[in-house]
Formats: C-alpha cells, sequence, structure tokens
C-alpha cells in the first residue's frame, strides 16, 4: 500500500513455527527451498513464488547451521545473533549487545562474582577464549561456568522429560554461591530453566539476580504452573524499540471478525481471551463465547504487550529492510541487479518511527539496546519496565546509562569489600576476585575498599588508628614549655643552686679543719665541677641547635670526667695520706697538690682528646627523627658517631670504677672522719646510675632520649654531691666542736 517503495508490487510471507526444535526448524527450511507442496529443495521453478530472503529466529542450536543450508542458494537472511558466532556472506543481522553490554552492566553495580550459563558449547568455548580475559581484567570472575549443551541432550520436547543430567544441572546452578546468574541462551533454553527452576519449590534462587540476553522472554507460553517468582528483579538486554504511528489505533481495530487474510487471529482470540467461536457447522459453543468484541488493550500485559516491543519492532525494520533493498535493486542499472544481498547490506532509510535504519561495514543493523527489569507477581502476571539502555557505538564506559535507583540489586562479591584500612590477600585454590581481608602494617594505609596493597604515608605524616587516612606529624623535642622541661629544668637549677651554696659554706669555713684536712683545692675543683655539672644539663633542654649539638656531648663529657677524676684524685689521696703517717714510709714525698693537680689534669686531658677527635671527624649536628615516634616529628641532636658518643662514657665509667675499687678497699683505714668511706658511697650511686643509663637510652625513643641524659646526669651529680657533702656540711654547720684540730688528733691516736 506504500506507493513510494514498490507500487503495484505485492510481498508475501510465510511463517513456519519451530515448535523449539531444530528439526522443524531444518524442515522449514528445506520448504522454503521446495515448490508447492512437494519437500524437493533445488527445484523450485515458480515465478509469483519466489524465495527473496528470510527473517530468522533466534535458536542456539541451529543459529550457526541454518545459514550453511540457505547460503547455497545464495538466499539472504536476516537475524539476530549472539556474540562468538560466526558471519556468513548472506547474513545479514541485527547483532544483540555483545560482551561490552553485560561487562558494563556488572561494572555498574560492582558485581564481581557472578555465574555463566551459555546455551551451547560453542558459545561457551568461545567466552571462555576471548571474553574470559576481557571480564578479569575489569575484576569479574566466575563461581561456575556451564553450558546447556547437556541440558538440552537429556531434553525431549516431545515427551518433556529431564533426565538425571538435567537435575545435577539444576542443583549447580541453584546450588551457586554468586547471587548473580548470567544466562546466554535463547527462548528454547529458556523453557528449559523455567521447567527446572519448578521443580523443587524448597530449592528456590532466592536473592539471586539473573541476567538475560536478547531472545529469551518470560512468556507464558508452556505451562502456567511454572512458578516464575525466580526471575522477579531480572534484568534482560532487549532489542531497542520505538512506539510505530498507527500502531495502536490499528490494535483497536483489530476484530476475528473483519480480519481478512489474518489465519492466525481467531487462535489467538481463542486462547488469550479463554472463550469459543461457534460452529458454524453444528451450530453450538463450547464453553464461554466468543463475541469478537473483546479489547486487545484489556489483557494483561503478559500475555499481550500493546505496546511495541523489542521483537516486533526488529521484524518491522527487517521486513523494511528487505522491501527497499527490492526497490534499489529495480532501480539500479548495476549488472549483478538480480542479487538482492548487496543492496540489502547497503540499504539506509527512515522508518515510520522516525529512526535511521542503516547496516554497518560488518553488515550489521546499528540499533541501541534497552534494558529490562521484570516485576513478577504472585498471580504468576509480570511487567516489563525500562530501567537503562546501552549504545554499542559508544566507548566502553559511556555504553551503559542506567536508573539504579529504579533497580534492587544484590551484593554479588565472592566475599564482603575489604574497607579501607585493609587490604585483599588471595585465598589459596580460589579465584582471583575471592581474598581474605587483613588489616595494613604500621604506617600504611588504604582508603579505598578492595586495594591490593596498602600505601606508605609520607615521611612527615603518620597512619590513624583505622589505618584509612594519613595525618600530619607534629613536631617534638624536649621544651621549656612542657612539665617534663620545666620539672627537669627546675631540679637542674635547684641542685646548682644547692652545690653554690655548698661552696659558699667551704669558703666561709675555708681555714677550719675540716675543710684543710680533705684537700681544699680538690674540694673546690670537685665543687665547681658538679656545679657545671648541674648547668650542662640545661643544654639538653630546647629545641636542638648547631651550638647547642657541638656543646652538650662534649661539655657532658669533660665536665664529668673533671669531677669523677677529682674524686679519683681524693680517693687516691686518702691512700697514700694512711700511708704516709706509717713510721719509715717512703711515699710522705707523694703526698700533696701537685700529686692530686696531675690526676684531675691527666686523666681530663685524655677525656678532651677523645672528645676533640670527636668534634674534628663527626660531630654531632641538629636533625630530624621521624621513624622513632609513630605520630611525632622528632628534632634531636644527632651524635653522628654513636662509636666516640660510647667511648665517652666508657672512659669515664673506667674512672668511676676504679675510684670506687680504691676507695672501697681504703674504707676501713682509722681516721676520725673517713672520706674514703663517703667516695665509696658516692661511687656507688654513679655507676648504678650510668649503668642503668646504657639499657634505658637504647631502650627509649624520642624526647625522651634527651629526658633520660638529663636525669641521669642530675641523679650521678646530687649522688656525689650528697654523699661527699652532706655530712661535711652538717659537721661544719650543727657540729663545729668536732670540727677541730684536737678532735682529729685524739680520734686518729
Amino acid at each position: 500500500q506504500n506507493s513510494q517503495i514498490l507500487p503495484n508490487t505485492t510481498l508475501g510471507f510465510k511463517v513456519y513455527d519451530s515448535f523449539l526444535s531444530p528439526k522443524w526448524i531444518y524442515h522449514a527450511t528445506i520448504k522454503f527451498l521446495s515448490p508447492k507442496n512437494k519437500l524437493v529443495p533445488n527445484y523450485k521453478c515458480e515465478i509469483h513464488d519466489k524465495l527473496l530472503a528470510v527473517i530468522e529466529e533466534l535458536v542456539s542450536d541451529v543459529s550457526q547451521q541454518l545459514p550453511k543450508v540457505l547460503d547455497v542458494y545464495k538466499v539472504p537472511q536476516v537475524r539476530s545473533v549472539q556474540f562468538g558466532e560466526g558471519k556468513n556472506e548472506y547474513l545479514i543481522t541485527f547483532s544483540i549487545p555483545d560482551y561490552k553490554g553485560i561487562l558494563q552492566l556488572l561494572h555498574h553495580f560492582n558485581w564481581r562474582w557472578v555465574s555463566f550459563i551459555a546455551a551451547n558449547g560453542e558459545n561457551l568455548e568461545w567466552f571462555r577464549n576471548a571474553m574470559f580475559p576481557e571480564f578479569s581484567k575489569r575484576g569479574i570472575c566466575f563461581a561456575l561456568m556451564e553450558s546447556f549443551t547437556s541440558l538440552c541432550l537429556c531434553y525431549n520436547p516431545e515427551k518433556g522429560l529431564i533426565l538425571k543430567c538435567g537435575l545435577e544441572f539444576y542443583y549447580k546452578v541453584i546450588n551457586s554461591k554468586a547471587n548473580v546468574l548470567i544466562f546466554y541462551g535463547d527462548t528454547r533454553s529458556m523453557v528449559l530453566l523455567r521447567y527446572l527452576l519448578s521443580i523443587d519449590a524448597m530449592e528456590r534462587s532466592k536473592g539471586k539476580v539473573w541476567i538475560l540476553t536478547v531472545g529469551m522472554e518470560l512468556k507464558d507460553i508452556i505451562s502456567r504452573s511454572w512458578d516464575m517468582r525466580d526471575f522477579n528483579g531480572s534484568l534482560s538486554f532487549s532489542l531497542h524499540s520505538k512506539e510505530l504511528p498507527g500502531f495502536q489505533a490499528f490494535l483497536r481495530s483489530r476484530n476475528p471478525s473483519d480480519a481478512k487474510g489474518d489465519g492466525f487471529i481467531k487462535d489467538f482470540w481463542v486462547q488469550a481471551f479463554d472463550c469459543t467461536f461457534q460452529d458454524s457447522l453444528l451450530d453450538h459453543v463450547s464453553g464461554n463465547c466468543c463475541t469478537g468484541e473483546e479489547k486487545l488493550e484489556d489483557l494483561p500485559e503478559h500475555v499481550f504487550p500493546v505496546s511495541v516491543t523489542g521483537h516486533s519492532y526488529s521484524i518491522y525494520n527487517a521486513v523494511y529492510a528487505v522491501a527497499h533493498a527490492l526497490k534499489a535493486m529495480h532501480s539500479s542499472t548495476s549488472k549483478r541487479k538480480a542479487m538482492l544481498h548487496p543492496f540489502l547490506k547497503a540499504v539506509s532509510f527512515n522508518n515510520s518511527a522516525g529512526e535511521n535504519v542503516f547496516f554497518d561495514k560488518n553488515g550489521e543493523l546499528v540499533l541501541r539496546y534497552d534494558i529490562i527489569n521484570w516485576i513478577v507477581f504472585p498471580n504468576q502476571s509480570f511487567i516489563r519496565v525500562k530501567v537503562g539502555s546501552m549504545d554499542p557505538q559508544a566507548t566502553l564506559e559511556e555504553a551503559l546509562t542506567i536508573d539504579e535507583d529504579a533497580v534492587v540489586h544484590p551484593l554479588a562479591v565472592c566475599n564482603a569489600n575489604c574497607q579501607p584500612g585493609y587490604r585483599m590477600r588471595q585465598k589459596e585454590g580460589e579465584p582471583f576476585c575471592c581474598y581474605d581481608c587483613i588489616p595494613c602494617p604500621d604506617g600504611r594505609i588504604s582508603d579505598h575498599e578492595d586495594m591490593t596493597d596498602c600505601s606508605k604515608c609520607p615521611d612527615d605524616h603518620y597512619a590513624n588508628e583505622g589505618r584509612n587516612l594519613c595525618i600530619p606529624k607534629i613536631v617534638s623535642f624536649l621544651s621549656y614549655e612542657e612539665p617534663l622541661g620545666i620539672s627537669l629544668a627546675l631540679s637542674a637549677v635547684s641542685f646548682s643552686m644547692i652545690t653554690a651554696l655548698v661552696i659558699r659554706i667551704f669558703i666561709k669555713h675555708h681555714n677550719t679543719t675540716m675543710v684543710k684536712a680533705n684537700n681544699r683545692d680538690l674540694t673546690y675543683t670537685l665543687l665547681i665541677s658538679l656545679l657545671l655539672c648541674f648547668f650542662c644539663a640545661l643544654l639538653f633542654i630546647g629545641q636542638p641547635e648547631k651550638v647547642t649539638c657541638l656543646l652538650r656531648q662534649t661539655a657532658f663529657g669533660l665536665v664529668f670526667t673533671m669531677t669523677v677524676s677529682s674524686v679519683l684524685a681524693k680517693t687516691i689521696t686518702v691512700v697514700l695520706a694512711f700511708k704516709a703517717t706509717q713510721p719509715g714510709a717512703r711515699i710522705k714525698k707523694w703526698v700533696g697538690k701537685r700529686l692530686a693537680l696531675s690526676i684531675v689534669l691527666s686523666c681530663s686531658s685524655l677525656q678532651a682528646a677523645i672528645c676533640t677527635s670527636w668534634l674534628a671527624t663527626s660531630p654531632p649536628f641538629p636533625d630530624t627523627d621521624m621513624h622513632s615516634v609513630a605520630k611525632e616529628i622528632v628534632l634531636q641532636c644527632n651524635e653522628s658517631s654513636s662509636v666516640m658518643f660510647f667511648c665517652v662514657l666508657s672512659y669515664m665509667s673506667l674512672l668511676a670504677i676504679v675510684s670506687f675499687n680504691v676507695a672501697f678497699n681504703a674504707r676501713k683505714l682509722p681516721d676520725s672522719f673517713n672520706e674514703a668511706k663517703c667516695i665509696t658511697f658516692s661511687m656507688l650511686v654513679f655507676c648504678s646510675v650510668w649503668l642503668s643509663f646504657v639499657p634505658t637510652y637504647l631502650s627509649t625513643t624520642g624526647k625522651y632520649i634527651a629526658a633520660v641524659e638529663i636525669f641521669s646526669i642530675l641523679s650521678s651529680s646530687a649522688g656525689i654531691l650528697v654523699c661527699m657533702f652532706s655530712p661535711k656540711c652538717y659537721i661544719i654547720l650543727l657540729r663545729p666542736e668536732l670540727n677541730r684540730k684536737e678532735h682529729f688528733l685524739r680520734r686518729k691516736h
């Protein structure tokens, strides 16, 4: 009736039912190629019943074999194809969404743990070889990969039998750990699946979402007793459709009594409206009578969708593609005008819906695809809800558009996502998307889900407790503004004042027997050394600077060496003085100020040489320690050479041990005031402090290293001050009667 396409030309059509059986599809193909009422292929010579093209449905069992039969006779074929199928020269395809659509749908919903079911072994093998790597790149792995091949061998479409292998396949699917099942099949395999899912009502695929490819429809065409609730919420790809102008008016006008040339409408009317037409021959009606006034729009959508479906739209375009190709062939002056196929591949036209229909260079119709969400109701009725679309020509990232709020989707992962603060560890013997979640190690974080490794924080940052964020470290050093620094500074000043007070007492009583009897010069040297020791502790408080770092350890080493060498000189002087009092002693000439001075100078000079060598070779310097304390950047003095530092300590400790040993042996010498006892106690305190200092120093981190050294300096210096000078101050201030020469001589006698 369209004068612009093929005027005065009528195109007829023949429709064959496949009965979901390859046998009947082959039978129909042979009938296409045979004379009328005869099944003799290759002998069709009628002029008015010429076969121009075949529009095929999608049946996977013969989808690759049927074109081989028609290609022999150079018959163009227009049909939908699945990815992975081979292409034939005379095959024009309405291609369904390839792996891009499925891949993007899985990626959009973060579905990574899925099962894949193919209609046949060929498609499954092709998917494993060609598509599996693509899915793996996007982090998707499969709990199950099976084909319907074995199941179809168990199915008898005439008897409806499914044997043991079918049940085994069914339980594999139901017991699959994946919540998303990709079913890549056709109408025939869909019927088998629906039957399987109705076998055991207790073993339902609850909580699972089916992804159905094009060619699979939830049509209630086999048995109304098969429960369809398993497919509630399933998603399917559908050929894109658009409402055709006048189509709704055409449907409203359809009536069995006024449908000339329509041999299908009465059969459909009887099944759809559950009624019976009056048998004019027998003149009786069985059941409800069909009036012919029933309205198609009153039928439920799952029985008869009044809108244009993807299948209807594709058939509509396929028919017009053949018509436009035939028109182009009749208008062509080419010598190949008898061949329809080249014109069909080059056809391009606008259909009545205003969309351009054309085939690309691969002979595929360029179309978009709709994503349908199936809603199944308790009464087994269902509706189609369009929730998105896919454009195969777009890039992989832009191909899919979907209304996520319109879809209820499950969690489809092998295990729960690893939250920030954890990283993935592959489970041995499991697919790559099955993993354990283990916490990030100290100092490392993961700020996204499912990170394969934890990243290290910058040196000036640290990981928070959740190990999902890097926090800037605070600058730390032993400061005068914090309680620890204030208390240590006050202690150093207090002991310094006490030491200064002792010096003043000794100066005030400079000529008393107690002061003179204990070598006044050594006493003053020791007191001044102790005063400097207390002041030396203040160098360790405050932000490290270049000068303070140079002075800290060297000043500490020199001052303490002078202190200990003074104690050693006192100890040796006490011993020699006792021996010099014995009759006939020749050692008397060694007792005097020169011996004490030489001991102090020689011992201090050796320590000074060690410190000078240290400063000349590898002097200490200000440094930042970003690793010892997790949350702090510690400002410190880098000793530069640990060997030199411990040489200073070792030498000082050696002098203290020698002094302690000599004083200990002289502790019982008779005298009115035996200073060896005081030296013994002071050196015992001194050695105890510095022996405990070494392990404490090595195990302490941050600003507390300086605090430990300050405490050791103050406690050892205070020990010498208290043990050696508190008895003397007690006698000088509180027992002046004991501070007389007569008392010393009487006790000595």
